[in-house]
């Protein structure tokens, strides 16, 4: 039998990454040249998202990036949903996602605001499973084209501020009381959002869906298990959403590290970084790398760690080098085939 092995923080220089969910909202070169730095390729993940910059303004950073960081440099398209009513709508956005594939983006991103935000004309809250967007997911998956799905939001986001489990989700939704859903009894409740994303991967089962956010199951390593048992073509990712994991942690080690084990071809490594020109960019090369430094030390040490978001000191999760190679690597080109050919 073959001994585990391991990586310690130095290998974090060595091994090739992948930062599978981020947002890159500009032309400036810093977090590219931050990531070649630690070894990070990148997935930028254009989003229908309000303040963001218009979706074909979001296309044209990604493919001003991906030209001067040949490789380094990927992104998923997306869809407008806000002219649906109008006449051809689906062939319309049909035909802006093909455009968008054949000029390099390596899957589709769908937001939370649908299931959360768009109403039809009675005001009924139009969800992920609705026919409006069959033919659009017969599209992608005929066509083998991974979505990454944003579904919903942490169960902390129908919960009073001082009930939430995590620091992190405090601060975002005091920040953002209109996705505040304790604050708004009249939306849909979070076990509706959920399922709505469970009957979309039932009615088109060779679909590939990367759950964004691990699902918005965050909250149970047991509740995104039984997704993964039961959606053969679904995957997970942990973008903003590590420091749950981390909380469970703290109370059963074992469970989580366990998931990681017996999940390990269907977990993918992201952070959910934002970057635009508002930001100041120095301080930002040092966020984006210590959060990778932060989580790899998680992932590979058996450090007790502390963070910002967490309640109380937890134990890092030491998987073996052959998982890590998988959530940080490998299933980011699985999920993604094209970014293996950039």
């Amino acid at each position: 039998m073959n001994k585990l092995k391991y990586y310690s923080l130095d290998d974090f220089y060595k091994k090739t990454k992948v930062d599978a969910h981020l947002h890159i909202n500009t032309n400036d070169a810093s977090f590219p040249e931050q990531a070649n730095l630690d070894n990070f390729t990148l997935l930028s993940i254009n989003t229908e998202v309000p303040g963001y910059p218009s979706i074909p303004e979001q296309q044209d950073f990604m493919q001003n990036q991906k030209k001067r960081f040949s490789g380094k440099v990927n992104y998923l398209t997306t869809f407008e949903t806000q002219t649906r009513e109008q006449r051809d709508w689906h062939k319309r956005v049909i035909r802006y996602l093909e455009e968008s594939l054949s000029s390099g983006a390596v899957g589709v991103k769908v937001w939370k605001n649908i299931g959360m935000d768009i109403q039809d004309a009675n005001g009924l809250f139009i969800k992920i499973d609705d026919v409006l967007f069959d033919p659009i997911f017969n599209y992608l998956e005929q066509n083998k084209i991974t979505v990454c799905g944003h579904i919903g939001e942490p169960k902390n986001c129908w919960l009073p501020l001082e009930e939430m489990t995590v620091a992190g989700d405090k601060a975002y939704f005091r920040d953002h009381p209109e996705y505040h859903m304790y604050c708004h009894p009249d939306y849909p409740g979070y076990q509706e959002l959920v399922h709505s994303r469970d009957r979309l991967l039932e009615k088109h089962p060779n679909l590939k869906f990367v759950g964004a956010h691990l699902g918005s199951l965050e909250w149970s390593v047991d509740e995104i298990a039984k997704r993964l048992d039961k959606y053969s073509n679904l995957a997970v990712d942990l973008a903003s959403r590590i420091d749950h994991l981390q909380y469970q942690s703290i109370t059963d080690w074992q469970k989580v590290h366990d998931f990681f084990i017996q999940y390990q071809d269907r977990i993918i490594y992201g952070t959910d970084l934002v970057v635009d020109d508002s930001n100041n960019l120095v301080e930002f090369r040092k966020e984006a790398h210590s959060t990778w430094l932060t989580d790899w030390k998680y992932f590979t040490s058996e450090e007790w760690m502390t963070t910002a978001t967490a309640s109380s000191k937890f134990q890092a999760l030491r998987l073996p080098s052959d998982v890590i190679d998988k959530i940080y690597y490998q299933n980011a080109i699985h999920w993604y085939p094209s970014l293996n050919h950039t």
